[in-house]
């Protein structure tokens, strides 16, 4: 039997109550902080939209903070609390939560939610990321492009309370299973880093190395993409520029679809072509069309291909990627209002062109280091894959009791 087990049937023999949230604590609404507000130092500080980008179950410590004077007509969260992001354009990311469990007072912005309650904070944490709460949550969201949750309605979720003892150990054991992620995380990040360093350095070519440095009008053609409404069906993707991962990469879920009109067949991305985003932040971003599923990309995209067939699209999509690139685009880049990166700045930037059959070698090498570290069908990637989906399965199986009758 194990631990768990044991305290189970010495503690709560005959089952587990569920009880609403808004019966276990009570939800207090963020207010005024703004990004513009946020410093380097000062009284600690958390943005709702930090929470879905840097946060885990749990923190100590915060990215950024606010001024003593700003900070003191703030809301903030005592240790022990959740702070709960109530907004984001995911359904699966509304209510994402943090435990604060600094010694402190933390300043709270708006779009977040304090939840101050009666049970232990990282089992709390816990249970917001569990499929119990995922599943509840889903009816109370409202709002078109920008989804989100009120206080009200997570009050109204219920959650298991065991005693404080197993709440403890049930902690216990989910730690070890987040800390075992963060050192594979920490492994592949370090992998990461080593590939990004062996790819500049295969596409470092000093002048002149036996053949020529070309500008990408010399060299590409460009269309801008197609301004059309998606929808959630239909036969010709629509790829936008949220379709491209932090890897350059596609997405495979989310996919919208367009009818294959006239006008949209002229914009249709074919395999071997490549897309990068001119605008917003994920300007410069390129990826390689890879599949033949019928697409039409979308109109803050720019198509680029090669008419003379000196370059590999997959050689530029890794020259795209390097810090080769990203030093003319971010160099070139105006960011009156969004950033812009048009094709008349694409069209100044200088790639080397060496012979196709170096071109394809420097491919097979980095599509290597690539798979290494970015496809989850193989090495750390796939470990790491399925050590969080036997880590959800665990916390869901952990999180679920035999529920106390009335």
């Amino acid at each position: 039997m194990s631990r768990i087990d044991e305290l189970i049937a010495e503690l709560c023999p005959d089952g587990v109550a569920q009880k609403l949230l808004g019966d276990v604590g009570s939800f207090i609404r963020g207010n005024g902080l703004q990004k513009s507000d946020l410093t380097d130092d000062g009284v600690g500080a958390i943005h709702y939209g930090q929470i879905h980008t840097h946060y885990g179950i749990w923190t100590t410590t915060t990215k950024s903070f606010v001024l003593a004077a700003s900070a003191a007509k703030l809301r903030r969260a005592k240790s022990g609390d959740l702070v709960i992001a109530t907004t984001s354009e995911d359904d699966a990311a509304v209510a994402r939560a943090t435990a604060w469990l600094g010694k402190e007072e933390v300043a709270i912005s708006g779009d977040a939610y304090i939840f101050e309650h009666s049970l232990d904070p990282k089992f709390v944490a816990y249970f917001f990321h569990s499929d119990q709460f995922q599943s509840q949550k889903t009816r109370y969201i409202t709002g078109t492009k920008v989804r989100r949750i009120s206080g009200e309605s997570l009050a109204k979720i219920q959650i298991p309370v065991p005693p404080l003892e197993v709440q403890r150990e049930i902690v216990r054991i989910l730690d070890q299973f987040t800390e075992l992620e963060a050192e594979l995380e920490a492994e592949l990040e370090a992998r990461r880093m080593q590939y990004a360093y062996y790819r500049d350095l295969f596409l470092s070519f000093q002048e002149p190395a036996g053949f020529k440095w070309a500008t990408m009008s010399e060299v590409a053609e460009f269309k801008y993409g197609f301004t059309a409404s998606a929808a959630d069906t239909g036969v010709y993707r629509f790829l936008r520029i949220t379709d491209i991962d932090p890897s350059g990469k596609l997405r495979p879920d989310g996919a919208k679809y367009v009818a294959p009109t006239g006008a949209a067949l002229d914009y249709t991305a074919l395999r071997g072509d490549l897309l990068m985003a001119r605008t917003g932040a994920t300007f410069g971003k390129t990826v390689l069309v890879e599949t033949d599923e019928p697409a039409i990309y979308a109109s803050f995209l720019i198509r680029i291909r090669f008419p003379n067939n000196d370059v590999l699209p997959e050689y530029y999509w890794h020259f795209a990627q390097s810090s080769h690139y990203w030093a003319q685009a971010n160099a070139m880049v105006s960011t009156g209002g969004q950033p812009q990166f048009n094709a008349n700045s694409l069209k100044r930037v200088r790639i080397p062109v060496p012979r196709l059959s170096e071109q394809a070698r420097i491919v097979s090498v980095l599509d290597e280091f690539d798979a290494l570290v970015n496809d989850l069908s193989v090495g750390l990637p796939a470990e790491l894959a399925a050590r969080r989906k036997q880590y959800e399965h665990y916390r869901d199986r952990l999180l679920t009791f035999k529920e106390l009758a009335a």
